[in-house]
């Protein structure tokens, strides 16, 4: 039963977690030309509860206002707008590569960039680069390119049908830990239910931190948006943000390990030993500060940057491990995916914060 100020746990069964997505997909697919508001077109159903008790607090990741983009669209940004020159060289980099790629390899080069592939914009790149193709066979290539695409995104979806009940899953406990005791929503979230997020969200394996997993989360974002309920909005921001610093952190103590075995020349075995020893290992302060910014909500970012920077760290080394950090780990996702969207987009405003202290 919804009370005035928000819903019960059972109720979080109407944000998606009973409904079998096969079907949705299909038909997605079969409108390639329609625009995609989900990855996969996995959505929720079209009921939310309508009650939460909502702060004004704003989260940074995917922050929009009723002017800045139509309520059917993504809510990650880069979704709303015609992509840029060097997104399309990104696009055709893509085209180029699945064009030359053997049958048997693009299920699983699809599976990997599943939202840039599947996206009314990719299809009509394809079709532009054959209408301004001199050459015979290259236009046959690329027609040859379409038609695979489609029976393997097909494919690609009938197997992953599992692999997004399993995440839709994972994400209803993370929503679950940000409810209080007597199962409401109260927001902005209390420094208590922020933890309880962030302690589901780390216990969570890697496979699971998956393009999947965020298109659940962007699924259940824009229908929230939809329905006005800005406070899940906010919850699902948070989200993300956990799941950003999360897998950042996890891929700067494996890439300390990697650089630390191929320095002493070991064997990637011996790097997957290091894991855990790089996480006690020494490091740079300035290191040492951002893996603590890594694990701590954003609304506690201006504060612990001042009192980081007024002991012993230096603002430009921060600034220069952050950096650091983008080069060695965002740069290193698959293009376009959005994994890398979430995750670029939290160090930038990290930088962002840092520079305005």
């Amino acid at each position: 039963k919804s009370t005035a100020a928000g819903f019960p746990h059972h109720a979080l069964r109407s944000i998606g977690i009973t409904f079998s997505p096969l079907t949705t997909i299909k038909m997605k697919l079969g409108l390639l030309i329609a625009p995609l508001s989900v990855c996969l077109g996995f959505a929720p159903p079209a009921y939310l509860p309508q009650k939460i008790r909502c702060g004004n607090t704003q989260r940074f990741l995917s922050d929009y206002s009723e002017d800045d983009a139509p309520r059917d669209q993504s809510r990650f940004e880069g979704m709303q707008r015609e992509p840029t020159a060097n997104e399309l060289a990104v696009i055709d980099d893509m085209i180029t590569k699945l064009s030359n790629a053997k049958p048997y390899e693009l299920p699983n080069a699809v599976s990997r960039a599943i939202r840039v592939v599947s996206s009314p914009r990719f299809f009509l790149r394809i079709a532009e680069r054959a209408d301004e193709a001199t050459d015979a066979m290259e236009k046959e290539k690329l027609g040859a390119l379409a038609e695979n695409l489609v029976n393997t995104i097909q494919a690609v979806v009938s197997m992953t049908e599992d692999s997004l009940d399993e995440r839709a899953k994972e994400v209803e406990k993370v929503v679950k830990a940000a409810s209080e005791e007597n199962g409401e929503f109260l927001v902005p979230l209390s420094k208590e239910r922020v933890e309880a997020m962030r302690k589901e969200v780390e216990g969570l394996e890697e496979e699971s931190l998956n393009e999947a997993f965020l298109s659940t989360i962007d699924a259940w974002m824009n229908k929230a948006h939809q329905d006005g309920m800005d406070g899940m909005v906010q919850i699902m921001q948070t989200a993300l943000q956990i799941y950003a610093g999360t897998v950042i952190s996890r891929a700067r103590v494996r890439l300390q390990a990697n650089v630390a075995a191929a320095v002493s020349g070991e064997d990637q075995a011996a790097a997957d030993a290091l894991v855990e020893a790089a996480k006690e290992g020494e490091s740079s302060a300035a290191s040492d500060f951002l893996e603590k910014l890594l694990h701590i909500d954003t609304n506690e970012w201006e504060m612990e940057i001042r009192k980081g920077i007024e002991s012993d760290v230096k603002k430009e080394a921060l600034v220069s491990e952050v950096q650091k950090t983008m080069e060695s780990v965002i740069l290193g996702l698959e293009n376009g995916s959005m994994a890398q969207r979430v995750q670029a987009e939290y160090l930038r405003e990290l930088v962002t914060r840092i520079e305005a202290i």
